[in-house]
């Protein structure tokens, strides 16, 4: 009998994204690559130590080698750390050029410009087609799925049928206007909610329903029925009677797209990150060596049920199944 699958992916969104998320004005410049530098190499030994091949979303902006900025030596280190990565068996996935919140909004040119950007950066690093998008805040549309299927990318994963999560999310971004310190990020389209939360092909003008386009969808993981996000961040930070329970819970599941983000593997005091963040941002109250302890175990516990696989491996046996 065939073990479901399970797929861990990490968006790989800088520091200055957190910034925007809680209105916290420009970001400090000398954390610009901390996250690529700093958090990414712990990431990755967690999952070499346990010979994990996993599925990592890149800002195609902070590994440019070719653009011409003053830190073009920092990009390239952080492009060759990728390079490394795909080279011992990860993937890479394009998550935009450069990570604007409010992609799914903006005009057609600005939509093609952003995944083009971030495609030409990855195959100048892998040496191949980039197979798989997602997009800033979870928003994915019509025009970037068209824009996607053009450049025949195999899958997108953007989609998060959370709605606990978007009704917090709401919460947090009405204080924040009260304060006059009004988030960068945006609310989802709202019929993205109620989308399939197991792979599906989509509609190419409707991405939260069924339909015939030639890429698949593959949702970020919620439990069944309730709809509990199942995500690195949130189970982190949840004490062990919830993580286990939302673990359980995603066993009934064929298919458990389990999302990091790199600031999960971020350590405010060690990489030097202001109490102005860490304040807002709950998981970096915890200290490194905490967070790897409760990752590593999380992880052992999905060796148990799951199949270890990348994003690419999983759209590629969907398609065929379809």
């Amino acid at each position: 009998m065939t073990r479901p699958r399970c797929a861990v992916s990490i968006d790989l969104d800088g520091i200055g994204c957190y910034y925007r998320i809680h209105g916290l004005g420009a970001h400090p410049p000398e954390l610009e690559h901390v996250i690529l530098e700093r958090a990414l190499p712990r990431a990755a030994r967690l999952f070499a130590e346990r010979d994990m091949h996993v599925t990592w979303f890149v800002v195609g902006r902070d590994a440019d080698a070719a653009a011409a900025l003053p830190d073009r030596a920092q990009r390239t280190a952080n492009a060759e750390r990728l390079r490394q990565l795909e080279a011992a068996g990860d993937e890479l996935g394009n998550h935009s050029y450069s990570h604007p919140y409010d992609l799914a909004r903006l005009a057609d040119d600005v939509v093609e410009a952003e995944i083009a950007g971030g495609d030409r950066v990855l195959r100048a690093i892998t040496g191949h087609a980039v197979h798989g998008f997602r997009a800033p805040g979870y928003d994915v549309s019509a025009t970037m799925l068209d824009v996607l299927a053009k450049r025949g990318y195999r899958y997108d994963s953007s989609v998060f049928p959370a709605p606990g999560y978007y009704a917090a999310k709401a919460v947090v971004m009405g204080a924040l206007a009260l304060l006059r310190r009004p988030s960068g990020a945006v609310m989802t389209n709202p019929r993205l909610l109620a989308a399939p939360s197991e792979p599906y092909r989509p509609a190419m003008t409707a991405p939260w329903r069924r339909g015939q386009a030639p890429l698949v969808e593959l949702p970020i993981a919620v439990t069944p029925w309730s709809r509990i996000p199942a995500i690195g961040t949130s189970l982190i930070v949840a004490p062990e009677r919830l993580r286990k329970h939302v673990v359980a819970a995603m066993a009934a599941r064929e298919f458990f797209n389990f999302e990091l983000h790199g600031i999960d593997f971020a350590d405010a005091e060690k990489d030097g990150i202001p109490g102005e963040l860490v304040a807002h941002q709950h998981d970096l109250r915890l200290p490194i060596a905490e967070k790897l302890s409760r990752l590593g175990a999380l992880l052992d516990e999905l060796r148990e049920t799951w199949d270890l696989v990348t994003l690419g491996q999983v759209a590629s046996e969907v398609q065929l199944a379809h």
